[in-house]
């Protein structure tokens, strides 16, 4: 797993790549596939057993997945044994985005939902999960427009051909960006030149 197209997704949505809105998409991305993955260790654990010494640690365990889950569910107070509070989900800031941000904030309680019920229940195979992976170069073999959470690197780019020479070509989510954001397909396709006479 990993953010491959998280840049291109944000632009596409006419966001901000440092913005609140930006921040509480891809924290939401990250609760939901971080909970889908000790979720999944529950499951497999159901039929392999958890992890070596984890009945010895299983409180502590549990523990962390319910930090982790008041996290998720946007809480501020309550967390077990911690000096240093995580930065809760933004739940509001996903609300005001409409149908898409309600989705994200309803499946991050879920997952982490799932991950707690899942471990109270069966323990986990996994003593920790890594949800982020490098998607440079998969990224890339995937057709995304941005290879990773970083935005992308060019808003045009130019395209080696394989008999020789190259063509510029536009960042596909610039149109759909401008579309987002209101302008009218007469504004888009002048941008659109510009940009790629410009390349700029």
């Amino acid at each position: 797993q990993g953010y491959a197209n998280v840049g291109g997704l944000l632009m596409s949505s006419g966001l901000g790549y440092d913005s609140e809105e930006g921040r509480a998409i891809a924290a939401a991305l990250t609760a939901i596939m971080t909970g889908v993955c000790y979720e999944t260790s529950s499951e497999i654990a159901k039929e392999l057993g958890p992890f070596p010494e984890y009945k010895p640690n299983a409180a502590h365990m549990l523990r962390v997945i319910r930090n982790h889950r008041r996290a998720a569910h946007g809480q501020t107070e309550g967390y077990e044994k911690l000096s240093v509070l995580p930065v809760a989900l933004d739940h509001a800031t996903l609300d005001k985005l409409g149908e898409n941000g309600a989705d994200l904030s309803a499946r991050s309680k879920a997952a982490w939902d799932r991950a707690l019920a899942g471990g109270e229940q069966n323990g986990y195979r996994n003593a920790q999960t890594t949800v982020v992976a490098p998607t440079g170069t998969i990224g890339l073999v995937m057709d995304c427009d941005t290879t990773g959470i970083e935005p992308d690197f060019a808003l045009v780019k130019f395209k080696k051909l394989a008999g020789g020479g190259y063509f510029k070509i536009i960042n596909r989510a610039v149109p759909e960006a401008l579309r987002v954001l209101g302008y009218r397909p007469s504004e888009i396709a002048e941008i659109e030149a510009y940009a790629v006479g410009h390349a700029s």
